[in-house]
């Protein structure tokens, strides 16, 4: 008798949870609907070269600096182009190497978003070809 008491209590939560899990999802899907990407001001915030330093310390790791002595060259550079007060990626070939002599002509092709994007691969990541990826699955998934 008490055992059929007690699993009472929790069909209240179960029932309130069950309406706000409904609620969010109807308030989502009349979002999506209503929602337009102003893709200029979203072209705006992705072209900030600080969004790729880390693509600058991978490309150390990648010239046989270990991660922690990559980072702190980075955060160096970034330090750098903030009392030269220009752009990370107008940063000169002699700039960065007085940063780490690693640094090499190629540097500047790390600030190509196009191709930063497409070199994030792993499952999950926010490269082009995941992305398309994922947003397929999801259309099957939804539709």
């Amino acid at each position: 008798m008490t055992y059929n008491r007690d699993l009472q209590e929790d069909k209240e939560r179960l029932f309130d949870t069950a309406d706000t899990v409904r609620a969010c999802v109807r308030l989502m899907a009349a979002l999506v609907t209503n929602t337009t990407v102003n893709a200029a001001a979203c072209a705006a915030a992705a072209s900030d070269p600080l969004l790729l330093a880390t693509d600058l310390a991978d490309y150390l790791v990648k010239k046989g600096r270990p991660f922690r002595q990559a980072h702190h060259a980075v955060g160096a550079a970034v330090a750098l182009a903030e009392r030269l007060a220009k752009p990370l990626d107008q940063l000169t070939l002699a700039e960065f190497r007085s940063v780490d002599d690693a640094f090499g002509p190629d540097v500047t092709d790390l600030f190509d978003l196009g191709k930063a994007m497409s070199r994030r691969q792993v499952t999950g990541a926010p490269g082009t070809k995941e992305v398309r990826k994922q947003l397929a699955h999801w259309k099957k998934q939804l539709a």
